[in-house]
């Protein structure tokens, strides 16, 4: 598989998003003898929120091309978050709510396709979203360098792991190292499947990081247990999510939801992850910190989404200060 070989994104529905830096999430990010430059790319900017949006879009916009109705069944979580609900409607998907673990969601699913003939289109676990997805490894890559600050690392969030394998798969024989970033309450189950050597199949979490609250797909597995691909798995609890939110917010002036904000609280100290910085350091020979000329690491953070509204950032918030 090649991300080189997807197909171009259509540009009246996706766009390139821009990156962003910040001098008080970069420092916050340094370690004492490293410093980190922190590039972030901000797809919680792109036009289309999530896949269940994507598709509703899309079905729409093909019906009116092609002149015929194209129904999108969307099978959500009863406990999504009221705004991907309301803009999956907005885009005309027809609805049907399942429980929160993803064995509900596939029998929901079998019955949608049972009742209405639909043919299914996976949120993550399909060679062709993987390469979609890592298109936008691809773009982060080029618009680093063209800021002067080639790409040492990517740090992505993972849930499903469609996005993470195809950021690794597009950063393959880079030299860019890719890792991916989990919620630690309940939805670790990449970094636990990691360190059992088997993929964990089912996920119960009521995570505040609602988009990553699902398995890691099959074929998806087989490119993070990769280290050649993915150099590993790191976690982060609820408290270090909201806080790292709240930073991107406040300082960035960027909305963000609480899944995009994972990869963001990696690396502002997520357990291991500086000691990980360390080793980059302490592996790199004469030669490359020659080349470096004393610079340290740049890190490219994928924020994820922007499914969020003012409402529920009131609500995150006032429960974290209570």
């Amino acid at each position: 598989m090649s991300t080189e070989a997807a197909p171009a994104p259509a540009p009246a529905h996706i766009h390139r998003t821009p990156v962003l830096t910040s001098t008080t999430l970069s420092a916050l990010a340094s370690t004492p003898t490293t410093p980190i430059t922190l590039l972030f790319k901000a797809e919680n900017l792109q036009k289309i929120g999530n896949h269940a949006q994507a598709l509703a879009l899309a079905a729409r916009t093909a019906s009116q091309t092609r002149g015929f109705p194209i129904p999108a069944y969307i099978i959500m979580p009863h406990i999504s978050t009221p705004s991907k609900i309301a803009a999956t409607r907005s885009y005309g998907g027809i609805l049907t709510f399942s429980g929160p673990t993803s064995t509900e969601r596939e029998a929901a699913t079998a019955e949608v396709q049972a009742r209405t003939g639909a043919a299914y289109i996976p949120p993550y676990d399909h060679g062709d979203i993987i390469l979609g997805q890592g298109t936008m490894a691809l773009e982060l890559q080029a618009q680093a360098a063209e800021l002067g600050y080639p790409l040492d690392a990517i740090v992505a969030p993972c849930g499903g792991g469609g996005m993470l394998s195809g950021v690794a798969i597009a950063c393959e024989g880079t030299g860019v190292r890719v890792y991916g970033a989990e919620p630690r309450e309940g939805a670790d189950d990449a970094a636990r499947g990691l360190e059992e050597g088997r993929r964990v199949e089912k996920v119960v979490s009521r995570t505040v990081a609602d988009g990553l609250r699902t398995p890691l797909g099959v074929l998806n597995w087989g490119v993070v247990s990769d280290k050649g691909l993915v150099k590993g798995v790191f976690t982060v609890g609820e408290e270090e999510i909201l806080s790292a939110m709240g930073l991107v917010v406040e300082r960035m002036k960027v909305l963000v939801e609480p899944s995009g904000a994972v990869p963001v609280a990696v690396v502002l100290g997520g357990e291991g992850w500086k000691e990980e910085v360390e080793r980059w350091a302490a592996e790199e020979g004469e030669e490359a910190r020659a080349r470096r000329g004393g610079r340290g690491y740049n890190v490219g953070v994928v924020l994820s989404g922007g499914n969020t509204t003012i409402e529920k950032i009131v609500e995150l918030f006032g429960k974290k200060k209570e």
